[in-house]
């Protein structure tokens, strides 16, 4: 992790920040996020299925998802979620928004109840996984991953969505079952965590 000390960090955008940009196309988050064969899956998704914003999209659609870090310990914060079962990271469905990082902002703060929330542009991480929820057919969320920083002393009460929710530390993911793509994400948002303040 990085000597710098913890300063406020510049170009981190807030809710208010996003409430009513415009213009903003889902293919160029895509685009902007780390290259490779993922995000040539979710473009090709886009490509594809002009109704790819839509959750009943088949075989997938866009999610965009959240990393939340406390600033001052480097800690991530991991939901227990009560129709997969498994811990995630905050996260949903785009619901027709083209601005996934306002998705995924707005998902954090509804899903963790922290006021103040901001997150970091571009996405950190793109992930295509399958999902099995309860009365639903399986299907692929293609996610727009981003790094979201809480405000300092953030106390996160959670939702009906989480049975749990808990700071963790990196080093303790592999022991709580998560996947490696959960894992990828905190390595890369904490990367850019570290380039953020030292970037003050």
């Amino acid at each position: 992790m990085a000597d710098c000390p913890v300063v406020p960090m510049r170009g981190l955008l807030d809710t208010a920040g996003l409430a009513d940009r415009t213009g903003v196309r889902p293919a160029d988050a895509v685009l902007s996020g780390p290259p490779g064969p993922t995000r040539d899956r979710i473009l090709d998704l886009l490509d594809g299925h002009p109704e790819a914003l839509d959750r009943t999209c088949r075989p997938g659609h866009l999610t965009g998802s959240a990393l939340v870090t406390d600033p001052a310990d480097h800690r991530i914060l991991l939901m227990f979620h009560s129709k997969l079962e498994r811990w995630l990271q905050p996260g949903g469905h785009a619901d027709g928004d083209g601005d996934l990082a306002r998705v995924a902002l707005r998902e954090a703060t509804e899903e963790t109840g922290i006021v103040g929330l901001r997150i970091s542009e571009p996405p950190v991480d793109l992930d295509v996984h399958l999902v099995e929820p309860p009365a639903e057919d399986p299907h692929e969320h293609h996610d727009v991953r981003y790094l979201v920083v809480a405000p300092p002393g953030a106390e996160a009460v959670g939702n009906h969505e989480s049975r749990e929710i808990r700071w963790v530390d990196a080093a303790e993911l592999p022991g709580m079952g998560v996947d490696r793509g959960l894992v990828r994400l905190a390595e890369r948002a904490l990367i850019r965590l570290a380039a953020l303040e030292c970037d003050g």
